[in-house]
């Protein structure tokens, strides 16, 4: 955990309740005789979560709205605070759609570990196997494995810019993978595959391609297919190229721009296109959905526990850009909490929204929220983001 994030635990745990968030609660479940004890044993603390989305609004200094459901065998909890449109003042609706990123992430690599299962994908066969010519010669052969788990080695593509200016200029551009994946290559390698881990979208951004050829289909027919319609995620979408909307009820998303005055203005980020992102984070849900997402992947009801393995495994190598050890695995990321406590999840953040899924591994806890943040690309975790994290894991 880096320091900047300690030393806002305790932040994150004082915020004053300036407004009530709407909650709900629920019984803890039992613990079936003979069952292991739980990782987390203790009922979701209501009043720090209560604490911890409070006062949210278009005067917070980051977040205007925030969704949360916790859940798990030791019981539930269901909250959300602040306001859906910062100019109506209209209370945040709780089932409301969000962009959820990178969230989309776990649902690709999902969808990969199937098809591996069913022997369709050799995680351990190079991707210039099952899409030759994706790759020049410069590169040495990378795994799909090696994709899953971000340690390949290819390089990002070139965006519009690193400045919120850049990227809302280009917010309704139209990107097309293979155009993104040819830039990315162009390049040459960063690093020799399976040497250091770097988080990057290219790489599943090839795994989308690879998904449509190997299915025959569409990725986002293959995801329909494979894990919105089994699982009933009615709310849970992939925009088209096009689409530059939230379909449904949903929470405004707003990025806070500093002004010459030194004051601020929230300039709505709720529409905007998600070509460029794709596979590696255009999907559109719920935290009702993800919820049911997140339980049916961990119990192995969606992926084969012997593929799922992947997702709880780190690979023994480097992070790129801190040198720190890797903590990303296929699709999601495992989360050292302060008291020894290990989650498992993905973060993702859009502008105007940030989303994370996760839990424990033996599903005592879990957590989905949605936090509609002001600046959702910041370096730092959302201070509400991380209150919220430390609320649901409280025992």
């Amino acid at each position: 955990m880096k320091a900047t994030t300690r030393t806002l635990i305790a932040a994150a745990l004082v915020l004053g309740i300036a407004s009530g968030p709407a909650v709900a609660h629920a019984a803890p479940a039992p613990v079936p005789v003979g069952a292991s004890a739980p990782l987390v044993a203790t009922p979701p603390n209501a009043a720090a979560l209560e604490q911890a989305i409070a006062g949210l609004g278009p005067e917070h200094k980051s977040a205007t709205a925030a969704l949360v459901r916790v859940g798990g065998t030791s019981g539930s909890w269901r909250g959300s605070s602040g306001v859906a449109d910062v100019r109506t003042g209209r209370e945040a609706i709780e089932g409301g759609r969000f962009r959820a990123g990178s969230v989309t992430k776990t649902f690709t690599s999902a969808v990969v570990l199937q098809l591996a299962s069913e022997g369709k994908v050799d995680l351990d066969r190079p991707i210039q196997e099952y899409l030759p010519g994706l790759l020049p010669e410069s590169f040495k052969p990378v795994s799909v494995r090696q994709l899953l788990n971000y340690t390949s080695g290819i390089r990002p593509a070139d965006g519009p810019g690193d400045a919120f200016s850049d990227a809302y200029a280009h917010r309704f551009d139209v990107d097309d993978p293979h155009a993104l994946i040819a830039n990315a290559v162009a390049k040459g390698p960063e690093f020799d595959p399976g040497t250091k881990q770097h988080y990057l979208n290219i790489d599943y951004t090839i795994l989308g391609v690879l998904i449509e050829k190997v299915t025959g289909t569409s990725y986002e027919q293959a995801l329909t297919t494979r894990i919105f319609k089994p699982l009933g995620l009615h709310h849970t979408s992939l925009p088209t190229r096009t689409q530059t909307r939230i379909p449904g009820p949903h929470n405004h998303g707003y990025q806070a721009v500093p002004q010459a005055d030194g004051t601020r203005k929230l300039v709505d980020v709720t529409e905007w296109g998600s070509s460029r992102e794709w596979a590696a984070g255009d999907l559109i849900s719920t935290t009702a959905d993800l919820e049911r997402f997140t339980q049916a992947l961990f119990s192995g009801r969606l992926v084969p526990k012997a593929q799922l393995e992947e997702m709880f495994t780190v690979p023994a190598v480097a992070d790129f850009v801190t040198g720190a050890p890797a903590d990303l695995t296929a699709g999601m990321k495992r989360f050292a909490l302060p008291d020894g406590t290990v989650a498992w999840g993905k973060t993702g953040g859009r502008y105007g929204y940030n989303t994370a899924i996760g839990g424990t591994r033996d599903l005592s806890r879990t957590l989905v929220y949605s936090v509609n943040s002001t600046d959702a690309k910041g370096q730092d975790m959302n201070k509400v983001a991380l209150g919220i994290v430390m609320a649901a894991f409280a025992k």
